[in-house]
């Protein structure tokens, strides 16, 4: 599970076996998990995080929409998309 970025308790990541999916970040807080995917931004999957968390990891997602788009393509060895 490599970390793509982190923003104060969030690390956002994928997992090695997330290639065949669209781009997507997950994110995590202790026992909390979120999903995102990247084109376009869209919330796929919550587990615990309450609606004012939600917003503000997905704020972080769209502010860092970029970095964590060449985080994914680096990590799967993809070229730009």
């Amino acid at each position: 599970m490599p970390t793509l970025f982190r923003a104060g308790p969030y690390r956002f990541f994928c997992y090695a076996g997330d290639r065949d999916e669209p781009p997507h970040v997950h994110v995590e807080r202790d026992d909390n998990e979120i999903k995102f995917w990247l084109k376009p931004i869209r919330l796929q999957k919550n587990k615990g995080f309450n609606t004012i968390e939600i917003n503000r990891i997905q704020k972080l997602v769209e502010e860092n929409q970029r970095q964590l788009l060449e985080a994914w393509n680096d990590f799967f060895d993809i070229g730009d998309t």
